[in-house]
């Protein structure tokens, strides 16, 4: 498994490109080499914006902690919230904002992305 290199989550990075292009959100690109390798980044604005698997960065709504080999996956999934928060702090020094999306929010996209909306026409 170790051997498996993720490019991002592509299934909830081609909803997001989706939904910008049918609200028309432009600017953004994508996996500009920043810290944490945000799934969009809006240059002029500052923006990031990373959507969140809720399994492997344990989201608060949806989160199950696994059955089996718990322990392994406590550690993992511990990890990545730890970096997570890191990357973020690092952006924010950086002068940048950041967002982070759950998967889970993509299934009812309207309320985030008016205030992504906000979040680009304030700058």
């Amino acid at each position: 498994m170790q051997a498996i290199r993720a490019k991002g989550n592509k299934s909830t990075e081609l909803k997001m490109v989706k939904l910008f292009r049918e609200n028309n959100i432009t600017g953004w690109r994508r996996h500009l080499p920043l810290p944490g390798k945000p799934d969009f980044t809006f240059r002029k604005e500052k923006l990031t914006l990373f959507v969140d698997g809720c399994f492997w960065h344990r989201c608060p709504k949806c989160f199950r902690d696994p059955k089996t080999n718990a322990e392994f996956w406590k550690n993992k999934i511990e990890k990545n919230v730890k970096r997570d928060r890191k990357v973020t702090n690092e952006l924010k020094q950086a002068g940048w904002s950041v967002v982070r999306l759950w998967e889970c929010q993509l299934k009812k996209p309207q309320r985030f992305l008016t205030s992504i909306q906000k979040k680009l026409e304030k700058t």
